[in-house]
């Protein structure tokens, strides 16, 4: 039984190029070295985090409207079946920069460290003669590399008053994050760009990321709006594999008081603070006079998630808007390929979740808009294009628009041929892969591998060694898996052997994982986390590695944190860390030192004492009589550490969430949280305890 024959076969608007996955790309179509600098096409790349396409209203939304992306779908080709093939937010970069998978550049999950000697396609293009250059988010760890110019949030960045690393050091802004890297595009637009070269600029937001928080000017927008709930916000998960009922991503128990602006922001100005306080504080006081509970209370939390996301989109929008009319008025519109993504889905209330990281298709289905006026054929101007693309074709796509040969170690393939009206569903690959790898890990999603087609989804939970099979056309929303269906065997059997070709012809070998031994594991730390409110001899396989735990309450006790860890010489970062700017403790290694600290009521107080290299044994501790300890026990045995005052915790933090290897929110200590923080180091053990 074929794949086309179960696929309903509806010939799009416009005729679509490609070739089959079996096939490597075909050689760019570029031009001769003498004129290629006059006649290639400047490229402005517009990268929102974590925008659905339920939010755009170019692909119907009903929730927003988005004038300015709308624009790009009138005016070039919107692409509605563009997936990621990992869908977390630096993966889902590297893969753009490389156009490979996860498991052939490195970076697998948010913890590991991009390798900037890769070979990336900025890198070719600035080669090629291209001025290239990155403003905004860049979230990969180390230093860009490939540009002639860059202006990057450190970590994942703020929302306000960001400071932006440079090639020559770091600048601090003042302002609505959206805005200034809006500002510095145009500048550079304007300003520094050679007029004699193409350019390629990376034009990447913050915005709409966790945890959405709107520009001043946006603080009331949709006040006055009823959002519509999703059909599927109180799920119950019945029909599908077993990760479902047991991820942390739920709008009714998952967020924090910051997710639903219960606490502003720590790092607002004066005057931003108090427009904040302004917009909010009514609304909470309302809020908390409701007394709400149960389903009346995720409703509630829904729809301020919704419009605060729905907010900071409006920033988008509005500064793309900004960016589109200089193009025009300048005269370089005619000629530069502005496309639109983002680098994944998200889930704006579907099943009851937030973020990202599943294959279903809320999170994996990724806006891809593009605008060539002097490329793209008139004919099909305006229309979409339905064939199977993903974030692995953006590389190959960007050098095959400049002329330049596609290398052939890439692994995705060039979509300019889409716009040119040149391919369709028979010359064009019919599946695509994906592979999500962070966990355990904050919101705690199973690690997964799968197959999409036209109509079909297969997904495998390889630590849980269950299956899915999803049947798109009759059941779009994926509440019910018909692997088990006997009428479903044919299509099972032809997708898991085309699983497999995948995998093979990715290179992605199958993971050899002790299943028994991993579900064990995750078992004890569930009933750990309930009964004892402990983490006990948990590894961490990766390094830096975040796990987040819920109903941890030490407020008004004595307790001990215990970490087995392995430093280096220029290890850095949080080993762990519950709480934020009002209550909370966190243990941290800077320039040298192992800090164990605690914070009540704002005040913060800490012990600190030198730590050396290898694997080393961390015992913070805070006694009964409030004395602050740390102990290091290195690998020779030998026994070092500090005394300082302490103080307990009057009430438990409102963060719910314990962090290993990051400081995932605001910070409970003196260093900055975030990616900022993550820990560079491995972590093997780490223990909380009641008691002293």
């Amino acid at each position: 039984m074929s794949l086309s024959k179960w696929s309903a076969r509806v010939w799009l608007p416009m005729v679509c190029l490609f070739l089959a996955t079996a096939v490597n790309p075909e050689p760019a179509r570029g031009q001769d070295d003498e004129d290629a600098g006059a006649a290639r096409p400047n490229i402005l790349f517009v990268f929102a985090d974590d925008h659905a396409t339920a939010a755009i209203s170019a692909y119907g939304s009903a929730l927003i409207k988005t004038p300015n992306i709308d624009r790009l779908a009138k005016q070039g080709i919107m692409f509605t079946n563009c997936h990621v093939t990992n869908a977390i937010c630096a993966p889902s970069r590297a893969v753009i920069l490389t156009g490979k998978h996860s498991h052939l550049n490195g970076i697998m999950t948010n913890g590991e460290v991009f390798d900037g000697a890769q070979q990336t396609f900025p890198k070719l293009m600035q080669t090629a003669g291209y001025q290239t250059a990155v403003f905004g988010k860049w979230h990969l760890k180390s230093a860009p590399t490939g540009f002639d110019d860059y202006e990057v949030l450190i970590g994942q960045g703020p929302y306000y008053n960001p400071t932006m690393r440079t090639p020559t050091g770091e600048v601090q802004y003042e302002g609505y994050t959206t805005d200034i890297i809006t500002d510095r595009v145009l500048n550079f637009l304007q300003e520094e760009r050679d007029p004699d070269k193409p350019f390629v600029v990376m034009y990447q937001h913050k915005a709409p990321h966790r945890n959405w928080q709107p520009n001043i000017q946006h603080l009331h927008l949709f006040d006055d709006v009823t959002m519509p709930e999703p059909p599927t916000l109180f799920d119950d998960y019945e029909g599908r594999a077993s990760g479902a009922k047991h991820t942390e991503m739920t709008i009714a128990n998952h967020m924090f008081p910051s997710d639903v602006k219960l606490e502003p922001p720590g790092y607002l100005t004066a005057a931003q603070l108090e427009a904040w306080q302004a917009a909010y504080g009514p609304k909470n006081a309302e809020y908390e006079a409701a007394n709400l509970s149960g389903d009346d209370l995720t409703r509630w939390r829904y729809q301020r998630y919704i419009k605060d996301y729905l907010r900071a989109i409006t920033s988008v929008d509005e500064n793309l808007g900004r960016v589109l009319d200089y193009l025009d008025e300048s005269g370089l519109a005619d000629n530069t390929v502005v496309i639109y993504s983002s680098d994944q889905g998200f889930f704006l209330g579907e099943h009851g979740w937030y973020d990202k990281r599943w294959m279903y298709e809320e999170s994996a289905r990724m806006p891809f808009l593009v605008r060539w006026p002097a490329g793209i054929e008139k004919e099909i101007v305006g229309n979409t294009c339905e064939l199977l693309v993903q974030n692995l074709d953006f590389a190959p796509t960007f050098l095959d628009l400049a002329g330049i040969e596609i290398p052939t170690d890439m692994q995705g393939l060039s979509l300019v041929p889409l716009l040119y009206g040149e391919r369709d569903r028979e010359t064009w690959r019919d599946s695509i892969y994906y592979h999500y790898f962070e966990y355990p890990a904050v919101h705690m999603v199973p690690r997964h591998y799968g197959v999409r087609t036209e109509r079909y989804k297969l997904i495998r939970y390889y630590e849980l060694d269950e299956w899915e099979l999803f049947d798109l056309e009759k059941d779009p929303d994926e509440l019910t898996s018909v692997y088990d269906d006997p009428g479903y065997e044919d299509v099972v059997n032809v997708l898991t052997e085309e699983l497999y070709r995948l995998q093979k012809y990715y290179k992605d070998d199958e993971p050899e994982i002790p299943l028994a031994e991993i579900g064990q594991r995750v078992a004890r730390l569930k009933a750990q986390r309930v009964k004892r409110r402990v983490i006990s001899r948990i590894e961490f396989p990766k390094a830096p590695s975040t796990l987040h735990v819920t109903d941890l309450d030490l407020a008004g006790k004595p307790f001990t944190v215990e970490a087995k860890v392995r430093l280096g010489d220029d290890s850095a970062g949080v080993i762990l860390a519950h709480g934020g700017t009002s209550f909370g403790f966190c243990m941290y290694v800077q320039e040298g030192d192992v800090h164990f600290g605690v914070r009540n009521s704002e005040a913060y107080k800490e012990v600190s004492s030198e730590v050396g290299t290898g694997i080393v044994t961390i015992v913070g501790s805070l006694s009964a009589d409030g004395l602050l300890r740390v102990r290091i026990v290195e690998s020779a045995g030998t026994v070092t550490g500090a005394d300082a005052p302490g103080h307990f915790m009057t009430r438990r933090p409102s963060e719910s969430a314990l962090d290993v290897g990051q400081d995932s929110e605001s910070a409970v200590g003196p260093y900055d949280g975030g990616d900022a923080s993550i820990l560079r180091g491995r972590i093997i053990e780490v223990s909380v305890t009641e008691g002293h």
